[in-house]
């Protein structure tokens, strides 16, 4: 996120990814430290794990999606912290087949917001084939004996 950041500060002009008030950046820069914090450690976890461990990680992440399960929980347009989530957007239906468990039953604004991200050319232009992710996933676990 700090190469967002500065690719925000020096190409802006157009279309700021962080908002000029001072409250609503660092309201972004929370956001985007808790995604990296709460949901990135457990979902790591989800694809390393196996028992009790993986359920605590599900459980971990699932709840910190909760939290985050809101129509626009980083302001009406597309920035920092949409940035921030849309890579863990792609990985959802990997998390459905591989660890059995569905995010839209979850948090169902989240996967709504996730499907409207999926869709901006910027975002589709730049993620791979949402199976080759879960082909990837499966690897994943093979490489971690799980």
């Amino acid at each position: 996120m700090n190469v967002v950041q500065y690719i925000d500060e020096v190409w802006s002009a157009k279309n700021p990814l962080l908002s000029s008030n001072p409250y609503q950046r660092a309201q972004a820069r929370f956001w985007v430290d808790f995604i990296d914090t709460k949901v990135f450690e457990p979902a790591d976890e989800i694809w390393s794990t196996k028992g009790e461990v993986q359920e605590k990680a599900k459980k971990e992440y699932i709840e910190a999606l909760k939290i985050l399960d809101k129509p626009y929980f980083g302001g009406d347009n597309f920035g920092f912290v949409y940035i921030a989530m849309t890579g863990y957007y792609m990985w959802f239906e990997a998390f459905k087949k591989c660890g059995n468990f569905s995010i839209e039953r979850e948090c169902p604004t989240l996967m709504a917001l996730a499907k409207r991200c999926l869709q901006r050319d910027s975002v589709v232009n730049s993620f791979p084939n949402p199976e080759r992710i879960v082909e990837f996933a499966f690897k994943i676990r093979k490489i971690y004996c799980v």
